[in-house]
C-alpha cells in the first residue's frame, strides 16, 4: 500500500512539474495542432477598429477546458464594420455549435478567451452570432478575405463576435 501511495504521489508531482514547465514555455498552437497557454504582450487599451486584422491570415484563440486548463487553437478572423469576428466551419452533417470542435465547446461553457494577433494578446469575450443578417455579412467578408478557402455546400459556419470583457452579451 505504501508503494502505491509513493507511486501515485510521484506521478502527481511529475504532472505538476510538467504543467509548471509548460506554463513557462507557453506552447502556442500550430496550424493543426492545439496548444496550451498563449504568450505575448498583453494589450489592455480598448480597440475601436479591428480592420488591421484584414492583413492577418489567422489568429490564435485560447479557451479553458472543463478542468480549467488552457486549450489554444489557430482559426480565421474577419473584420466587419470595424468589429472582429472568429469563424469555425463545419462540413455537412458534422456536429455544430456547441457540440463540435473542442474550442467551440469551451466557448459555449465560458466565453472568456485570450486572442493572439500578430504577437499581441487580447483578453476578450466571444458572443455567438445568431442574427442572420450579421452572420451573412461576416461570412461574405470571410469569402472576400479568404478566396482560396473552399467551403462545401451545406457546411455550417459558426460566427463569434469578439467583444470587450466588460461588455455583456445581448439577452
Amino acid at each position: 500500500m505504501k508503494m502505491l501511495f509513493k507511486t501515485v504521489g510521484a506521478i502527481l508531482v511529475a504532472l505538476v512539474v510538467l504543467l509548471v514547465a509548460l506554463r513557462i514555455i507557453g506552447l502556442d498552437p500550430n496550424d493543426r495542432t492545439p496548444g496550451l497557454w498563449l504568450r505575448g504582450n498583453l494589450v489592455t487599451a480598448p480597440v475601436t477598429d479591428w480592420s488591421f486584422t484584414d492583413k492577418v491570415d489567422t489568429v490564435k484563440v485560447q479557451t479553458r477546458d472543463i478542468l480549467g486548463l488552457p486549450h489554444s487553437v489557430t482559426t480565421y478572423c474577419v473584420a466587419y464594420n470595424g468589429q472582429l469576428y472568429l469563424t469555425s466551419v463545419y462540413p455537412p452533417r458534422a456536429p455544430q455549435y456547441p457540440n463540435g470542435r473542442r474550442w467551440n465547446q469551451n466557448v459555449a461553457r465560458d466565453p472568456h478567451v485570450r486572442l493572439k494577433i500578430a504577437g499581441q494578446l487580447y483578453d476578450r469575450t466571444l458572443v455567438y452570432v445568431t442574427d442572420p443578417q450579421e452572420r451573412a455579412a461576416v461570412i461574405q467578408n470571410k469569402a472576400k478575405k479568404y478566396p482560396k478557402q473552399k467551403i462545401a455546400p451545406g457546411s455550417y459556419i459558426n460566427v463569434f463576435h469578439v467583444v470587450p470583457n466588460d461588455q455583456r452579451a445581448p439577452d
